[in-house]
Parts: structure tokens; C-alpha cells; sequence
């Protein structure tokens, strides 16, 4: 299993690098066609299906050209033999916003499936905590 573990951990880092540089060919690489995604911004019963999910990644591009940071502070991975599930915190923020509050942190799960041998994200959860 550490194998999987390895992969699912280069997978989810290589998703998180694409999305700071606004590589949307990357951001999608190796996402179900049937993904669900439960994000920040509404819909707040999410999005499905691999062309809902690439249009709410356009409007995140432009808010972090303007110089916000996206970057893992923490994942954790299990890995089973065919399904796997991740949850990081991440640094997730305008210099501004992170300055304001610097232990902010956005909250991802991801869940997995193995096809054909290799992991696929079929699942992502973004969530920031309620502050009130």
C-alpha cells in the first residue's frame, strides 16, 4: 500500500500545483468524468461531472493572479486496494486575507478509485471554517 500512498500523495501534489499556476489541462488530469465536488462558493449541493467541475475553476485563476497563495500545509492519505480517500489543510489566501489571519486554512478531502491501475480523483470537498 505504501506504493499507493506515494502515488495518491505525487497525484494530489501535482493537482495542487496545477491549480496555484491555472494549468487547467493539469487541474483535470487524472479526474472521473463523473466527479462530484462540494466547494467554497455555491452551488452548495456541488457540482457533477468532469465538465461542471472545469467551470468553477476559471473565476479561482483570476482571484489568484491577483497574488494569492494555494499550497498543501498537511495530507494525509489511506489507501485501500481499489478505493482511497485523502484530507489536507492548505495555505489558502491573498497576502492580505493571510496576514488578517494567518492559521487560516482550507480544508480538502479527496476520494479515489483505482481504474485500470491507476488512481483517479472521483471526489473533492473544499471547505473553509465557520468563523462565527
Amino acid at each position: 500500500m505504501a506504493d499507493d500512498e506515494t502515488q495518491i500523495r505525487e497525484l494530489i501534489g501535482r493537482w495542487a500545483k496545477a491549480v496555484h499556476e491555472g494549468d487547467m489541462d493539469a487541474v483535470l488530469d487524472r479526474h472521473a468524468d463523473d466527479i462530484v465536488m462540494f466547494d467554497v462558493p455555491p452551488p452548495e449541493d456541488g457540482v457533477r461531472g468532469i465538465g461542471r467541475y472545469r467551470e468553477t475553476w476559471p473565476p479561482f485563476f483570476e482571484w489568484q493572479r491577483r497574488g494569492a497563495c494555494f499550497e498543501i500545509v498537511s495530507l494525509d492519505v489511506t489507501a485501500g486496494a481499489d478505493v482511497a480517500f485523502a484530507h489536507a489543510l492548505l495555505r489558502c489566501g491573498t497576502a492580505e486575507e493571510l496576514r488578517a489571519d494567518p492559521g487560516s486554512r482550507l480544508r480538502l478531502t479527496v476520494g479515489l478509485r483505482k481504474e485500470d491501475g491507476r488512481w483517479t480523483v472521483s471526489h473533492e470537498h473544499h471547505s473553509f471554517p465557520h468563523k462565527n
